[in-house]
């Protein structure tokens, strides 16, 4: 009974309710569309980065992060390797041996960051082969390299040229090799396209004399959201000299730079769901100021404060809810094609992302506790304005509101 004279109310000015539920849809298709492209740039930037560069996680030596040497790598056991393998969500583990060089050909000379990768689980980890622009990619037993082709560029070199390395090995010995440019690699960040060298991890701990060992374990995983329990799984596995540590610490400004956006984003969505707040309290202080008369008849017959009170937090509810779910509906279709067709950034932008290591690409995510969040905060309003008839009801006298 209570949802019958409830519906039949908030139809009884049906111009009223149609304008309040659209302005519900509007404000709900808004938020969605902001909160959408907010955690799915996020999520994308979160995972680009990883997949290019650090990982999700890497086992280090507790001093590497902060040293960044060849002195503080490692052996991994083979056990270990395994075990690592085989932790729940974790899709791919690389061992890698980074370091950092002169690279030159003829008159010039730059300085590069080189990584001795297992060409077949690096395959995996950054799919690197198709950013291959010319060349072929590297084997297990390779002695050539993969180089950006913004450095290619620099050096004036193509595929099957020779380069001259030049670094400090291990123990502070000079580490001098020629390597040849097996292949040349287009990849979609600035950074990483002027100053990455890829060599096999063989050739890397031969030239660098450091055999056997690597400067971490980088880890893909299938879920972002199980970092938390994947870090605390590994760190069990781990010897007392090796750490696990996430992206969170190896890229720290990308961290920092999406907590200070996610909360200018929470702050446009409160501000926009204070709007529609005050809309929404609007419309129902006129529908009460409107139907005083009415209630004063309902008292005057018997009808309970509770029942009245009970139906006409059913109408506010109703209200916002169908703008609500008219909203959700509305964005679905938008959200889940935004999702598939992410927008490619170009100009300034473009550079700030591609500064913090990130590919210039404004993504969008389509899960559904976005959908459901916002469905919940309409309904929480709708509640909140509740209050103001619920209170009117209870002080309201039967002699008052008939001489209205």
């Amino acid at each position: 009974m209570f949802f019958k004279l409830a519906w039949k109310n908030i139809w009884r000015n049906k111009k009223r309710t149609v304008i309040l539920s659209s302005s519900v849809l509007f404000a709900v298709f808004l938020a969605i569309l902001m909160r959408s492209a907010q955690l799915g740039s996020y999520r994308y930037m979160i995972d680009s980065a990883a997949r290019q560069q650090t990982g999700y996680l890497q086992v280090q030596d507790s001093a590497y992060l902060d040293q960044r040497s060849l002195e503080y790598g490692f052996v991994p056991d083979s056990v270990l390797m395994s075990h690592l393998e085989q932790t729940p969500h974790v899709t791919v583990l690389a061992p890698r041996l980074v370091t950092y060089a002169l690279l030159s050909s003829d008159s010039v000379t730059r300085a590069v960051a080189v990584t001795g990768i297992d060409p077949r689980r690096e395959e995996r980890f950054t799919r690197l082969g198709r950013w291959l622009e010319s060349g072929a990619y590297l084997t297990r037993e390779d002695d050539g390299a993969l180089i950006g082709s913004g450095l290619a560029t620099q050096l004036n070199v193509s595929v099957e040229d020779s380069l001259v390395l030049y670094g400090m090995g291990l123990y502070g010995q000079t580490a001098a090799a020629m390597i040849a440019v097996k292949g040349i690699v287009d990849m979609p960040i600035a950074v990483l396209n002027n100053r990455m060298v890829y060599i096999s991890l063989e050739n890397a701990r031969f030239v660098f004399g450091a055999p056997g060992r690597v400067t971490s374990l980088a880890f893909l995983i299938d879920e972002p959201e199980a970092l938390e329990v994947v870090k605390s799984d590994v760190n069990r596995l781990l010897p007392p000299a090796l750490r696990v540590v996430d992206w969170k610490e190896l890229m720290p400004e990308m961290h920092q730079s999406i907590q200070i956006d996610n909360a200018s984003g929470i702050i446009m969505l409160a501000i926009l769901y204070v709007v529609i707040t005050f809309g929404v309290l609007g419309v129902i202080m006129m529908m009460t100021a409107e139907r005083t008369r009415e209630w004063g008849v309902l008292l005057a017959v018997g009808m309970p404060k509770k029942q009245m009170q009970i139906v006409t937090v059913l109408e506010s509810v109703m209200i916002t809810l169908i703008g609500a779910v008219s909203g959700v509906v509305v964005s679905i279709p938008l959200i889940y094609w935004l999702s598939l067709n992410p927008i490619h950034i170009t100009g300034e932008m473009a550079v700030s992302y591609e500064k913090l290591g990130i590919e210039p690409v404004f993504a969008f995510t389509a899960q559904a506790d976005i959908f459901l969040a916002q469905t919940w905060v309409v309904i929480l309003i709708a509640l909140l304005c509740a209050i103001y008839p619920l209170t009117y009801i209870a002080r309201l006298r039967v002699t008052r509101a008939l001489r209205q």
